[in-house]
């Protein structure tokens, strides 16, 4: 398969240009919201320990670090040792050139560092303080330890997945982390706006993984008050909507379908020579097909199942049906509008010739974001922006003997050999 190759675009300006951002977070939930901030011109500053780096560096796929190419695109990194007391002073000096601070500790973690958000305002009154956690900032739950699986199955988001008579499945993806990602992103952009035309005050934004994830699932809370019934998983069906689910092919595939509206369940009836159904009244309204899905689906199911992937792709497309393919990742990245939007770009990698990642999302006409730079090598860019700092050449090379930061070079892992 041909890739898309992309080249970075070092010089390349974004909506977000002239904002600094330091993230002392680590995994997954600050990195993509550091990511977005990065993607669209923020200088996005990530400060690693000096030895291990950021933990995402350790998730590796054949020794290679791909979610950190992927998550730490546009980045730069300074390694500081922030359990000696030279690197919190040198991080609280850095935090003061900033306009966000990400972290993601153990609530009341960063007071005990000296650096709560009270201190941080009286030295740097603008800044605006992301807090992700597990749980939030307060409540019984603060200081429990938050991983998103934690997060995704507490929240009711495993209990909705999978079949009734199997266990509950959590997402096979950092689900929470990403979602709340997001959710960051949004609120870094208030707080910004809020700054520019409130009279520049910075703000504390608390961004647990928990409450964006519940966010996303629909009026579970309305559901269970009106009715006082918990749903049993469905599986791929959908408990507001029937026909919904997910169909096997005659050539062992899988095709998605959602008739969702009753025009389309009409015409998907009529498509496979069903129009009978319209008027049976177990199938009439879309209360009532959900009530009896198995029954609505189970012509549906037996029309595909006589037909390969591409012939039912075909038919439905002629009859305007909404169907869809279930793809794994190959199939995704051959597919020519996957390949035409350019949804998946290669870039190039000093370890490996070049990486698959994802393009920037959204995209702007006027202000699009850019790739502009690779993931950073540990500690790459820590005598850069510690110079802009004040520390000269001499107090670097005595910091980093002391192991109080690392001056990486492109090119290097976290023990400083090179991966090529």
């Amino acid at each position: 398969m041909d890739r898309i190759l992309k080249s970075f675009a070092p010089d390349a300006e974004g909506p977000l240009k002239g904002i600094r951002a330091v993230d002392l977070s680590r995994l997954v939930a600050g990195n993509m919201l550091s990511l977005q901030l990065a993607d669209y011109g923020a200088e996005v500053i990530k400060v690693e320990d000096p030895a291990r780096g950021d933990p995402l560096r350790d998730w590796r796929v054949k020794g290679a670090s791909l979610h950190w190419k992927v998550y730490a695109r546009n980045k730069k990194s300074v390694a500081l040792a922030l359990r000696k007391a030279e690197g919190l002073a040198l991080l609280a000096k850095l935090i003061d050139t900033a306009d966000v601070l990400i972290e993601n500790f153990r609530p009341g973690t960063l007071e005990e560092m000296g650096l709560g958000p009270e201190a941080l305002h009286a030295r740097n009154p603008k800044l605006i303080v992301v807090r992700i956690s597990g749980w939030g900032q307060d409540g019984p739950y603060r200081e429990r330890p938050g991983f998103g699986s934690l997060v995704e199955g507490m929240s009711g988001f495993a209990a909705k997945n999978g079949f009734a008579d199997r266990p509950p499945v959590l997402p096979p993806l950092a689900l929470a982390d990403m979602i709340a990602g997001l959710y960051g992103m949004s609120a870094v952009l208030l707080a910004l706006r809020h700054r520019e035309v409130k009279g520049g005050a910075g703000q504390i934004i608390d961004l647990p993984l928990l409450d964006p994830i519940f966010s996303t699932l629909g009026p579970d809370a309305a559901e269970y008050r009106v009715t006082g019934e918990v749903r049993p998983r469905l599986g791929s069906r959908s408990a507001t909507t029937s026909p919904r689910n997910a169909f096997r092919t005659g050539d062992g595939r899988w095709l998605a379908i959602s008739a969702s509206m009753q025009v389309m369940a009409e015409r998907l009836f009529r498509a496979i020579g069903r129009a009978d159904m319209i008027a049976d009244p177990r199938f009439r309204t879309n209360a009532d097909r959900v009530r009896n899905a198995a029954e609505c689906e189970a012509p549906i199911a037996d029309f595909i199942a006589r037909r390969t992937l591409a012939e039912a792709l075909a038919f439905f497309e002629a009859a305007e049906v909404t169907a869809a393919p279930i793809y794994d990742i190959d199939q995704f990245l051959a597919d020519p509008h996957v390949r035409a939007r350019e949804i998946v770009v290669d870039l190039p990698d000093e370890e490996l010739g070049t990486v698959a990642m994802h393009n920037v999302v959204p995209r702007l006409s006027l202000t699009p974001g850019h790739i502009r730079t690779p993931a950073p090598a540990l500690g790459e860019h820590t005598a850069a922006l510690l110079g802009e700092i004040g520390c000269g050449r001499a107090e670097l090379d005595a910091l980093a003997r002391a192991g109080i930061i690392r001056l990486g070079a492109r090119g290097k892992d976290r023990s400083g050999e090179s991966e090529r």
